[in-house]
This record gives C-alpha cells, sequence and structure tokens, in this order.
C-alpha cells in the first residue's frame, strides 16, 4: 500500500524547518554584531608577569593579584538576549568603547601604549617608596581622552602626546594648558603631536569651555607623559592585556619582590591607575573586575575611591572592598588588616 504523500511532505518540510532553526541559531550564536560586550576574567597573579633585579622568595600563601576586563563584539544572540552572556556582563555600543572614528587595531595599539607607561610610573612609585633614586624626565602632555564633537574629535586620539602649542615647546599638561589659554576661543591653535610613528602638526578651532566661557578648549583630557630611568631593571610583561589600571598591583608587587610583606598573607587583588605622584585615578570595568575578582577566590580588592569603590561594593560578595586614593593609602589599609586566619 502506498504512503500517503501528503504525509511525506509534511515529513520534509518539518525536517526542513529544523535544519533551517539549526542553521539560524548557529548563525545567532558565532555571528558578532556591531555591539560589544565586557566580561569578568580572571584575576592575575602579578608575581607571574613582574620581574625584579634582586627579587626574593615570598613564602606566605598571599599574593598581589591584577584584573583585566574581555572585551569582545557581542554575538547577534547575545545581543538580542543579554541573558544568555556571563554574569557580569556589560553591553556598549562600538563607539562608547572605541571612540569616534578608531578602530580596533588603533583601540588596542593605544591600550598597550598605556600598559607600557602604567609598568614605567608602577616601578618607579614602588621604588621611590622604599627611597630609591628615580630620574624621571617630563616629555608632553599625554592625550587619554577625546570628547566626542569635539575640535580635536577625529585629529587626535588617545595614545597621542602634545609636546608644543603654536611652536611653544610643552613638557607638562599644565604647560599646555597654559599655553592654549593664550588663544581666544574660536580661533585656531597649531599642536605639534608625536605618536610611536611620527611628529605631526595638527590645527584645531578652539571652542569655550562650558564651565567657563572665556576659556578655550579642544576637547582633550590629559596627564604626564613622560621617561623614566630606574636605578636597576624591573620588567613587566603582560602580553597582549593593555590599559594603564594595572599599576596600582604592579607597584605593590615590585615591594613584594623586593622582601616587602605587603599582601600579610592576604590575597589581594588591585586595580587602579597609578600616577607618578602616587595617586590612583580611576578604571573602566569596575563591575566586571570585582565579579573576576570574586571567582577567583581574592580576600580583599583595592580598588579607586569614588564611583569605582561604589560599583566594587554592590557586587562585592564575600570580596572586602577597600576604597584608595594613593599607593600609600593602599599600603596603610594592608599593614592594618588583622592577621590572616
Amino acid at each position: 500500500m502506498a504512503r500517503p504523500r501528503g504525509r511525506s511532505i509534511a515529513k520534509w518540510v518539518g525536517v526542513g524547518f529544523l535544519v533551517a532553526a539549526t542553521a539560524a541559531g548557529l548563525v545567532l550564536w558565532r555571528w558578532p554584531s556591531s555591539t560589544y560586550v565586557l566580561l569578568p576574567d580572571n584575576a592575575h597573579p602579578a608575581a607571574d608577569v613582574v620581574q625584579v633585579k634582586g627579587a626574593k622568595p615570598d613564602h606566605d600563601s598571599g599574593g598581589i593579584y591584577y584584573l583585566d576586563v574581555i572585551e569582545r563584539k557581542a554575538t547577534l544572540l547575545e545581543n538580542m538576549f543579554h541573558g544568555v552572556a556571563d554574569d557580569g556582563a556589560t553591553f556598549i555600543p562600538a563607539v562608547e568603547l572605541l571612540g569616534p572614528g578608531v578602530s580596533e587595531s588603533q583601540n588596542q595599539s593605544v591600550a598597550l601604549q598605556e600598559m607600557a607607561l602604567s609598568q614605567q610610573i608602577a616601578a618607579a612609585v614602588a621604588l621611590k617608596q622604599l627611597g630609591y633614586k628615580v630620574k624621571v624626565s617630563s616629555t608632553g602632555a599625554l592625550v587619554i581622552e577625546v570628547a566626542q564633537g569635539a575640535p580635536a574629535d577625529g585629529k587626535l586620539v588617545p595614545g597621542d602626546v602634545i609636546v608644543s602649542v603654536d611652536g611653544l615647546r610643552v613638557e607638562t599638561p599644565d604647560q599646555a594648558r597654559t599655553a592654549l589659554r593664550k588663544r581666544k576661543p574660536g580661533t585656531k591653535v597649531a599642536l605639534g603631536v608625536r605618536n610611536d610613528k611620527e611628529l605631526r602638526t595638527v590645527v584645531l578651532k578652539t571652542i569655550a569651555d562650558p564651565q567657563e566661557p572665556s576659556r578655550p578648549i579642544v576637547g582633550v583630557l590629559l596627564e604626564q607623559a613622560a621617561q623614566i630611568k630606574l636605578p636597576f631593571q624591573v620588567s613587566i610583561d603582560t602580553g597582549n592585556v593593555g590599559g594603564p589600571s594595572a599599576g596600582l598591583a604592579f607597584a605593590l608587587e615590585v615591594m613584594e619582590k623586593l622582601g616587602h610583606d605587603v599582601d600579610h598573607g592576604y590575597k589581594v587583588a588591585a586595580t587602579g591607575e597609578i600616577f607618578l605622584d602616587g595617586a590612583v585615578g580611576p578604571i573602566g570595568g569596575a563591575r566586571q573586575k570585582i565579579y573576576g575578582a570574586r571567582r577567583s577566590g581574592v580576600d580583599i580588592m583595592l580598588v579607586p575611591a569614588g564611583d569605582n569603590a561604589k560599583v566594587a561594593k554592590r557586587y562585592a560578595g564575600h570580596v572586602r572592598v577597600i576604597p584608595v586614593e594613593s599607593f600609600r593609602q593602599a599600603l596603610h589599609a594592608l599593614a592594618i588588616l588583622p592577621p590572616k586566619r
């Protein structure tokens, strides 16, 4: 007896639908969207990446850990259903992560420059704290952020160093700002700008500072660029991990390597950009970093005071969060901890 033809067709339609649905699911799961997702990563032992000449062995059960954030494009499925992503995930538009007109490769290049500078500064701060002589030469005003829609938008990128204003050499951010104030809002200014490839001149039309209308600005946030000479070799190698936020952890680990019991037997995760004067500045990805600290079993997390600390405390779980504003404050906070049980 022949099978009814309708049932056979229905069977193949069902199979075709299943195959199509499976293929669509695979596309949604694997195909990247235009949105980025920030994800927690495990805390990393700073002892594994920091090498100091004359380092002494550390026999306690503690340790200093640095934290990073995994950045990648979200899949179509993750972007449609945020709940399928890992705990601690944050979704952000590309322009918010990369900046207007900045490619992924440019963003990574800047991040690696920031990491390299933060490592030098961390070593300098730690050695100065221990009384060693450290030579620091100011080399310009480092661009760390460009405001969207500002005159500098699309002309300057984070990692550029301003070395002159209207032909006048500048070595510090204050000198750059002082030279710029000689202009009136709406006039043009010529900036000498250096990066890792070239020295160029960038001409920008200034605008008035919304908070101080008589003050001209170009829409950049600056910090000190410097050449640092240490009394002996300190090597820090984090591979492709970029950004400046591990500076505090590296400074603590340099002291540990030189025989100073900084962690007092605790597992201490530290995050915060560190400056040449020892100040600790805010970081990005505070939510991801506290999740990373939690799942890595650390006891304590040192985090920049302010908004970063508020976010970390909100998601801290078992981790004790200690807000700090300076390297010395971080050392003091660890020194007064009760003995580790």
